[in-house]
């Protein structure tokens, strides 16, 4: 899009009638994570394979200013170990970023790993809302038996984990819809956030939405034109988006996306679906699903 982003989104809220949007997949990390996550991105790595420009590169406060700029009242710090003994550090920096930024939700993570069930309580007792899990990036089953005691107190205590278990934008080992049903099995009623609606396997991640009603899925980065040459989604599903318009959150991917961030919003004009369906995944779904004010 060539439109200012911050005029595109205040008029975008204002025939909405919106308070504000609500960003469920954002990225706040250490500042030698980022760097180092933006490095992988620089040199196409080989889980993105093509050019992959990092839009919104800036300090961290200036990307907190950007997302308040552009009416995001509430978003996540998203940060995923991709080895052990990373995740209670990470923990303990998204504690401090939430305490000192009043607008984020309180994120944490885990990693298979002997002192996950322990880290994990913790980050729960101190005000954690929020999980997120990339089991791409991780290379980890979500079946790791070392995991079951982290599922069960994540079911039990109902927080939910926004969870990259599609195959995009390439497959892993334990990628893909199995996994994930069987987990569900295992723990029916964890409340897991499917990212990117699952891409590529969309029908699978709605079939599985279908069968418990506590899944969500977030739009991050889907129907934008720079997904849609790779991954388009189906457009017999439709009529599902319709029908799952209460458990369908708005997410950015941002910092990390090759395009102004008003394109994420506008990939979901573009569906042409009703006005309450936006109001519904831009705001009301996750003011209901995270209690917020």
């Amino acid at each position: 899009m060539t439109v200012d982003t911050a005029v595109y989104l205040a008029d975008f809220r204002r025939r909405l009638e919106l308070p504000a949007i609500i960003d469920v997949h954002t990225h706040f990390m250490p500042d030698q994570v980022m760097r180092k996550v933006w490095a992988y991105f620089d040199a196409a790595g080989p889980l993105t394979g093509r050019a992959w420009p990092i839009t919104y590169r800036d300090d961290e406060q200036v990307r907190l200013k950007t997302l308040r700029d552009f009416g995001v009242r509430a978003f996540t710090s998203l940060v995923y170990p991709h080895k052990p003994q990373m995740g209670a550090w990470l923990n303990d920096w998204t504690a401090d970023f939430a305490a000192r930024t009043p607008d984020c939700l309180h994120t944490a993570t885990f990693y298979p790993e002997p002192e996950a069930p322990d880290y994990v309580r913790t980050a729960l007792d101190r005000g954690a809302r929020v999980f997120k899990v990339h089991i791409q990036v991780g290379a980890f089953s979500p079946l790791d038996p070392l995991l079951d005691p982290v599922w069960s107190i994540l079911a039990e205590a109902g927080t939910p984990v926004v969870i990259h278990c599609g195959s995009g934008p390439a497959p892993g080992e334990f990628t893909g819809p199995a996994p994930i049903a069987e987990l569900l099995r295992r723990f029916p009623t964890l409340r897991l956030i499917v990212a990117h609606m699952g891409t590529p396997e969309y029908t699978e991640f709605l079939d599985l939405a279908e069968q418990y009603p506590q899944i969500y899925l977030d739009t991050t980065m889907v129907w934008t034109d720079f997904s849609e040459g790779d991954s388009p989604f189906p457009p017999g599903e439709r009529d599902r988006l319709r029908r799952f318009a209460d458990r369908i959150l708005f997410g950015s991917d941002f910092p990390n996306i090759p395009y102004p961030y008003a394109e994420s919003v506008a990939a979901l004009e573009r569906l042409d679906l009703d006005p309450d369906w936006l109001r519904k995944v831009c705001h009301d779904n996750a003011v209901e699903l995270f209690d917020l004010d």
